[in-house]
């Protein structure tokens, strides 16, 4: 009889032999390589990927159904990154969750019903992290911070917008076309599953320069960072500001509404280029930019 390790070897020649045709293309399963130690005296860091499954997409009225973290180790220049542990919980809403968010995670009613997710155990898990990273961390910090406050008192970064995946030759930020750009494939829409497929992403040289994903972000990371509002712009404006990647939020006391983002020194200006051409087309328009500090970024606490 073949052992299950003689049976991927053999597809894995079948996969080759395929793949040597020219006529097609193999997806292999993402599996997260073993813990291994670091070089002697290499400077690493602790850092946690965070995922969170939710009943819709307002953090203000929205629930969280599914938080999943996963530890990593890394050096300080990106050069050596090993997985760690893992945290995966189900919550209760307190309503019923919709067929359309069932059918996108596979959470049902039945598998959260009386579940909770332990507060003191995300305390501990994320307590000597130096990072934070989310794969849209403007989601993902927003509906955490909300429930669990110790979220607040890290830097966050983000895997789709803190490294430029469209110059480097992806065809898309979204995770399944990121694995899929390196030959990879994964069960998606379960919160541990995008944590695990991120590292992966993140631990992988990018397509055209090679360089560790995870190094380009972490540079994006410690760069000072802007939060630029724009308000009272044209109704007009609505969809390129979407495109361009704008939030809208609401007004708060005597500030209005606007559209909101985030940039660093070096996108700054071109975002108010962006602004005064495409969107108001005048001179000075109404724009307001301040410096967020490391801990404010992808936060609530920005606006």
């Amino acid at each position: 009889m073949t052992s299950p390790v003689g049976e991927l070897a053999d597809l894995e020649k079948l996969a080759t032999m395929l793949e040597s045709s020219g006529e097609y293309r193999i997806l292999r399963r993402m599996r997260l390589t073993s813990p291994v130690l670091p070089p002697t005296g290499t400077p690493m860091r602790r850092g946690v990927l965070v995922d969170v499954e939710t009943t819709g997409l307002d953090p203000a009225t929205d629930e969280i159904i599914e938080l999943a973290m996963l530890t990593f180790h890394y050096s300080t220049d990106a050069s050596f990154v090993a997985p760690g542990e893992s945290f995966d919980q189900l919550r209760d809403p307190g309503r019923p969750i919709s067929p359309e968010i069932t059918r996108l995670t596979g959470i049902t009613d039945e598998m959260v019903a009386g579940r909770s997710i332990d507060r003191s155990a995300i305390d501990a898990f994320i307590a000597d992290a130096a990072l934070v990273i989310a794969h849209n961390a403007a989601f993902d910090r927003r509906f955490c911070e909300r429930l669990f406050p110790s979220f607040a008192t890290k830097p966050w970064a983000c895997s789709v917008r803190e490294v430029d995946w469209i110059s480097e030759g992806f065809e898309s930020a979204r995770l399944s076309a990121l694995a899929a750009a390196h030959g990879r494939f994964f069960d998606g829409h379960r919160a541990l599953h995008d944590c695990e497929a991120a590292l992966d992403v993140l631990s992988r040289p990018l397509l055209r320069t090679e360089r560790p994903a995870l190094g380009v972000l972490l540079e994006s990371a410690r760069r000072p960072r802007w939060r630029i509002r724009a308000e009272r712009t044209p109704f007009v404006a609505k969809q390129c500001l979407k495109e361009r990647g704008y939030k809208w939020e609401a007004g708060k006391g005597v500030a209005p509404g606007a559209w909101c983002t985030e940039a660093d020194d070096h996108s700054l200006e071109a975002e108010r280029e962006f602004l005064r051409v495409n969107v108001y087309r005048e001179p000075a328009p109404p724009i307001h930019v301040r410096l967020l500090t490391a801990y404010e970024r992808y936060s609530l606490r920005a606006v």
